[in-house]
């Protein structure tokens, strides 16, 4: 696992645009830094996961249904070990050399197989993907984890709340509403996650983004 390529940007190339913490909405400076293809590479994970220099790409994507959002607790079998047991909305991984194309700009290929390579592997959708949308990315310097990692927030909308988890690192999946998640009885929820659903009405708000936008 910690011998395969993975996609990365450099970390100074992306706060030539600007620093963040937290969640940017829209985002396109740094989506575009992110998506063309002479930044990107496919570096081996275990070199990745101890350089700061380098932000690995995830695709971090969220299923909704109206108001309400799919959660999950991160089951003990879940690759990211400095995350067990943190519930969370957003299902993804790493974007994976194999999942690199030569018939389509690198960067934007890749990130659009993993993502369904990932929701393929993690849920099995009970319904119509009513529509999705890229709508900004994710940071956090402030944990170990996140210091390697950027989010690319992607957020789908299905016709009904029906998802089944496939893997046992999924546990506890349900949909549930939105307001639920961020209040006082909240479940500890990972960083990512907690970004996100403060800024939900934001990233609604987003038309969406791709190369050609």
């Amino acid at each position: 696992m910690m011998d395969e390529l993975v996609m990365a940007v450099p970390a100074a190339g992306l706060w030539e645009r600007g620093r963040f913490q937290g969640l940017q909405v829209g985002g396109k400076a740094w989506l575009e830094y992110v998506f063309e293809p002479r930044h990107s590479r496919f570096l081996p994970r275990a070199q990745a996961e101890s350089d700061p220099g380098w932000k690995q790409v995830i695709p971090y994507v969220i299923l909704s249904c109206g108001e309400a959002v799919f959660c999950y607790r991160r089951g003990q079998r879940s690759t990211e070990a400095r995350l067990r047991a943190l519930h969370s909305v957003g299902l993804g991984g790493h974007i994976r050399h194999s999942d690199d194309s030569l018939f389509a700009a690198p960067g934007w290929a890749a990130y659009r197989e993993a993502l369904r390579r990932e929701l393929r592997e993690e849920v099995e959708l009970g319904a119509a993907v009513a529509s999705e949308r890229l709508v900004g990315l994710i940071n956090d310097d402030a944990t170990e984890v996140g210091r390697v990692h950027i989010g690319l927030v992607h957020l789908l909308e299905l016709a009904a709340p029906a998802v089944r988890a496939r893997e046992s690192k999924i546990a506890a999946g349900r949909f549930a509403p939105v307001a639920e998640l961020r209040g006082e009885r909240a479940p500890a929820m990972e960083s990512w996650s907690a970004f996100c659903l403060k800024g939900w009405e934001q990233m609604q708000s987003q038309s969406g983004w791709t190369p050609e936008a």
